[in-house]
């Protein structure tokens, strides 16, 4: 067996998949998934055939000609990071480039998280959602769960009549299920005979441009939306107040993608929608192509979330069209993106709104590199990761190094020329997988004597920071981190100096003033500014990391509501890392325990699989 990847089964000598067509019945009492997959290769194969799998039963895998059974088996014991191996004999006498798979997925499924009424926004129906980065797509469907493997796909979803759905491409139709549709009469279990149930409906989708199966994505539940533009809705629970407060924080995202047009070329993707997930989504936002996933407290009021959508909307270019060939090389996608973003930014919003952007990020990478000081390998761009999962090393070292690396470029070369680079480079390799050679070498072949003048091989394999990264500089940028610094000597700053100040202003500040300082100045800040009742999450959590590590206990109380009230890993990192990290504070790592045993269920799995990562570092 020839890996193509760290993180799957997937052989370098098998033919890759291009189309996938789904029949899924979503069983929401169950919390499960059964599904007939119709798997296309690009070329014929004979012989076994891998594929990666987790928490999945494997029913049967048929001919497409006979239907007859084929052979398969399942490896005897997972893998902790990869899952289950599935390797399928596909027949010599009958050469094969298509074939059925029947299975069914798991409560346990670590990409799906199914949520009760009383975790939704209504309170009223269930819901359920998907998150498949890194490697979680394996536990909805079979499949090379690689980004080498990229897959065009139709989905036929049964679901409640009283619920609707949106996915990750063009969606054709909602109708009455019919009988046979699709693959449906092959579902295990009775499955088929229920498919055409009075109660159900079926929601038809179809993505025709091939992307990397971490992309798959799907919600389901009592929807409603907003239009925002001509190519964008918001939606959300329908929730008249999440809906509105939604459409009024996005409204300016169709300028974005004008933005995003000029610097980097057409947008592909034809539709540009938005879903406001329930507070238990993970991430911030996931840029899954025509229906971006976010959380909901990027809502902030002011607008300043749509930094979040800025960077999932640049996505649309550097990840979505052009993606890391594996893990190893995520950096060409989160650090391109982070700097195609704070282009957009700066162009709809201002330098100083990009500057400042640019500006937590570094304090961001730094906080990084003391993280990793142990592991200095997770500070390389290009970075090994055999035998390592990836949710477990997930940092910002790929988005803020990768960011400097190319703002390196910019400098070394000039904005305009550099523009064009990123130009060539987004039409050259679109729809195509890569890896950092094939960056470099075609950095190196369009800006001939490049290497001459940065140190390439130290940016993208070197650990730490390299000395010609470049922390931003501007007017309102330094007059924040010079506050936070006379904040050491004892001065707080005045209202008048911080009237205009807005959730970014607040963060960089905090960033800056030391890990540690008195509880009674910890209460004095509260006292002047109220952070402790932000609604800006960036700033709350910012304030409580200062609270927990300067041992302020009038604060775990909001610790602990937080915790409970969101699920969002960039909040549960720090807040749970800050109360069980370092010796002694046995009351601190007690109250982390409780509060997450309490919480789990609210968390998605990949959240739950962090926390519980961090308690077996810490305790």
């Amino acid at each position: 067996m020839a890996p193509l990847d760290p993180h799957s089964f997937t052989d370098s000598h098998h033919p890759l998949t291009t189309d996938i067509s789904l029949s899924l019945y979503l069983d929401f009492p169950s919390a499960t998934i059964h599904g007939v997959a119709f798997f296309i290769l690009k070329s014929p194969h004979v012989g076994q055939l891998s594929f990666d799998t987790r928490s999945l039963s494997i029913h049967q895998v048929l001919s497409p000609i006979t239907l007859s059974l084929l052979p398969f088996s399942l490896s005897s014991s997972p893998d902790p990071i990869k899952g289950t191996h599935l390797s399928i004999s596909l027949p010599g006498d009958d050469v094969l480039s298509s074939f059925f798979i029947v299975f069914s997925t798991s409560p346990s499924s670590s990409a799906l998280q199914w949520l009760s009424p009383p975790q939704t926004f209504n309170k009223k129906h269930p819901f359920v959602y998907t998150q498949c980065q890194c490697i979680h797509a394996r536990s909805i469907f079979p499949c090379q769960d690689t980004p080498a493997a990229r897959i065009r796909y139709s989905a036929l979803l049964n679901v409640p009549r009283e619920l609707s759905a949106v996915m990750s491409a063009r969606h054709v139709d909602r109708r009455s299920p019919v009988s046979g549709e699709g693959h449906s009469h092959l579902l295990p279990g009775g499955f088929n005979s229920l498919w055409c149930s009075e109660t159900r409906v079926v929601e038809e989708f179809q993505m025709n441009q091939p992307i990397p199966p971490y992309l798959f994505a799907f919600a389901v539940g009592e929807l409603g939306f907003r239009e925002v533009g001509p190519r964008t809705r918001v939606y959300s629970e329908a929730v008249n107040s999440v809906l509105d407060a939604a459409a009024k924080e996005f409204a300016g995202t169709e300028e974005m993608i004008r933005q995003g047009e000029k610097l980097f070329g057409d947008y592909d993707w034809e539709r540009f929608d938005l879903l406001v997930l329930p507070p238990s989504f993970p991430y911030g936002g996931m840029e899954n192509p025509r229906m971006v996933f976010l959380t909901p407290t990027v809502i902030k009021g002011d607008a300043s979330g749509a930094q979040v959508v800025a960077h999932e909307l640049a996505h649309s270019w550097t990840g979505n069209l052009i993606t890391n060939m594996n893990n190893e090389h995520f950096w060409l996608n989160e650090g391109f993106t982070t700097y195609a973003e704070r282009r957009i930014v700066e162009a709809v919003q201002g330098e100083d709104r990009a500057i400042l952007n640019t500006g937590i990020g570094w304090k961001g990478l730094n906080e990084e590199m003391e993280r990793f000081k142990d592991n200095l390998e997770f500070t390389k761009l290009k970075n090994n990761q055999e035998g390592v999962d990836p949710d477990a090393v997930y940092s910002k070292v790929p988005y803020e190094k990768g960011f400097q690396f190319l703002w390196r470029i910019e400098r070394q070369i000039g904005r305009p020329a550099f523009d064009e680079f990123i130009k060539k480079y987004i039409a050259t390799f679109k729809f195509k997988s890569i890896d950092t050679h094939t960056f470099l070498k075609f950095l190196k072949a369009n800006v001939p004597g490049i290497e001459k003048e940065i140190d390439l091989v130290l940016w993208t394999e070197g650990t730490g920071i390299p000395p010609d990264a470049y922390e931003p500089v501007s007017n309102l940028y330094t007059k924040i981190v010079s506050l936070a610094n006379e904040f050491k000597l004892g001065r707080m700053p005045r209202e008048d100096e911080v009237a205009d100040w807005r959730g970014q202003e607040w963060e960089l500040y905090l960033e800056n003033l030391p890990k540690v300082i008195e509880a009674s100045q910890v209460l004095a800040l509260d006292e002047r500014y109220r952070l402790s009742e932000s609604k800006d999450y960036e700033v709350k959590v910012a304030f409580l990391q200062l609270a927990i590590m300067s041992q302020c206990r009038n604060f775990y109380g909001e610790v602990e509501k937080t915790l409970k009230e969101v699920g969002r890993m960039k909040y549960l990192r720090p807040l749970y890392r800050a109360l069980v990290q370092g010796k002694g504070k046995e009351e601190d790592k007690i109250l982390a325990k409780r509060v997450f045993s309490e919480a789990r269920e609210c968390y998605h799995p990949i959240a739950r699989g962090v926390v519980e990562s961090i308690f077996a570092k810490h305790l």
